[in-house]
């Protein structure tokens, strides 16, 4: 089996030849099937590079009346979720990705959109490699309940991935195609 190194290069490429930015509005058009509590907080994230753009799915959901929020990276931490509204003035990290200021509140959602590279039918995903989603994810768990959607392109789905001990699954995946929801 070829290494995770090799499926994220690959899954790279591949994606690159998926984006359409029409999809994006296409993905918000699910925002209701996520059956959130009223007023639940969103964890979101901005598009970096080529990855499926949840911006517009944020939208339709922060005029649901749910909280948004953005994630902050320090290296081999857990993510920090910020709030944000579209508008806000943000800073680029130290990864190149746009990110709510220090100043803004933490929040703790109850929906995670993950970015991915890759993702199989039994909900695990191929990520860049730095963990930070993991860690999220399995500290988010560990005190309370969180549900994790990938926002993907249905053609970033593959026959099955690599896994491995801290590799958390997600709960579905949001795509142009609609949602789908994994077995946890």
């Amino acid at each position: 089996m070829a290494t995770k190194s090799d499926l994220r290069a690959a899954a790279r490429r591949h994606r690159a030849t998926l984006t359409r930015s029409d999809y994006a509005d296409s993905i918000a058009c699910f925002a209701d099937d996520l059956g959130l509590a009223p007023g639940a907080v969103v964890a979101g994230y901005f598009p970096f590079r080529d990855e499926a753009d949840p911006r517009a799915l944020m939208a339709a959901l922060s005029a649901k009346g749910h909280g948004l929020a953005l994630p902050s990276v320090e290296p081999d931490r857990p993510l920090t979720f910020r709030a944000w509204t579209p508008g806000d003035e943000m800073h680029l990290s130290a990864y190149g990705i746009a990110e709510p200021l220090a100043t803004a509140p933490q929040l703790v959602p109850a929906l995670v959109l993950v970015p991915l590279l890759a993702f199989d039918a039994d909900g695990h995903r191929l990520g860049y490699g730095g963990g930070f989603y993991d860690r999220t994810l399995d500290a988010l768990r560990t005190n309370g309940s969180v549900f994790a959607i990938g926002v993907a392109y249905a053609g970033q789905e593959v026959a099955q991935l690599p896994r491995e001990s801290h590799d958390h699954a997600l709960d579905g995946v949001v795509t142009e195609n609609g949602l789908r929801h994994f077995r946890r």
